[in-house]
């Protein structure tokens, strides 16, 4: 059994930049060989998982054309402005035979390759939902198994998974890796440093 990653990368980055001219996924990430921030963050779900689907918004080809060029597969969530619930369960739906899924957010450049094979894991050895922990601070990828497919699949707006995360029981993976609390949401959070 392989889960299937997803990498949802049709927010607005509104923190990063609220005017919206610079698409802050498109920006060089220190410590990681001067790629763009979502390019690593596929980079490093395509080295733990055989399947990558990316979602993007309607209009970002660049975002689309640099992840289908890393071996992502791309689709195109048309109600992405609606939120990441809408991104999530059009993922879902278009991935609906999987037998689970490790969700990762495409501004989350330094979560390592090893902490998605052990989310992975944790859901093929039989948890419904695992979760990744730094330093008592839960974070992201989050993997689930098939059984939430009715619940992931009727997000919608701005939700997200985590009114699921709050309503199941979470396998807590402690892992030694400060990437899974960590994201881009402001110029600053692109230097390497912590």
């Amino acid at each position: 059994m392989a889960l299937t990653g997803i990498l949802l990368a049709a927010g607005r980055g509104k923190r990063f930049d609220p005017s919206g001219v610079q698409n802050k996924l498109l920006q060089t990430v220190d410590g990681a060989a001067g790629e763009a921030v979502v390019a690593a963050s596929a980079r490093n779900m395509l080295a733990a998982l055989p399947r990558v689907l990316a979602i993007v918004k309607p209009g970002d080809d660049k975002v689309a054309a640099l992840l289908g060029g890393l071996g992502c597969e791309v689709r195109v969530c048309a109600d992405a402005d609606l939120g990441m619930g809408e991104s999530l369960a059009t993922a879902i739906e278009h991935t609906k035979g999987a037998e689970g899924w490790v969700i990762a957010l495409g501004d989350m450049p330094y979560v390592q390759p090893a902490t998605v094979r052990a989310l992975a894991a944790t859901v093929e050895r039989g948890a419904r939902i695992a979760a990744p922990v730094y330093e008592g601070r839960r974070g992201n990828p989050v993997a689930f198994s098939s059984f939430h497919l009715p619940l992931l699949l009727a997000l919608s707006g701005d939700q997200g998974a985590r009114a699921i995360l709050k309503s199941h029981a979470v396998s807590e993976l402690v892992v030694d890796d400060a990437g899974v609390v960590r994201d881009i949401d402001t110029p600053g959070d692109l230097r390497g440093d912590i």
